[in-house]
């Protein structure tokens, strides 16, 4: 991706930006991951598919799903994976979500437990229901 460094370098002494070929390019100015001091930073990751649909008319569950698949593929592009994460920070639009989206992550996550917050935001940009954040280990 234009303007991304791939995370080539063993050179760790500043962060190595990752490019993320099984996601749709980023809407913006930033990077899907970015990996420093033996920790993995993922952007906060939406409902969009690999192909760059925006899901904001699908079923919460769809949008909790392509969310999370979306959080997986960075976390394998920056040489991490759900095994080790830190931390998880979810973004809900209705707290009444809640339920549904921790069914859905608990099978994501597995036997991973890391630690978690849920904030409820109300409304968030391009109509979505959720958008999930992580630290990792590299």
């Amino acid at each position: 991706m234009a303007g991304e460094n791939v995370a080539e370098s063993n050179d760790m002494s500043g962060p190595v930006h990752v490019a993320v070929p099984a996601l749709a390019r980023p809407g913006g100015h930033y990077s899907y991951a970015a990996v420093g001091g033996g920790l993995v930073f993922i952007a906060g990751q939406l409902p969009i598919t690999p192909a760059g649909e925006r899901l904001a008319d699908a079923a919460f569950e769809v949008q909790a799903a392509q969310t999370l698949a979306n959080v997986e593929a960075a976390l394998l592009a920056a040489g991490s994976g759900i095994g080790k994460l830190l931390q998880v920070r979810v973004y809900l639009d209705d707290i009444a979500n809640w339920p549904a989206f921790d069914r859905i992550y608990a099978q994501w996550a597995g036997p991973s437990r890391p630690a978690r917050a849920v904030v409820p935001t109300g409304p968030l940009h391009f109509g979505f229901k959720v958008e999930v954040e992580a630290m990792a280990l590299g």
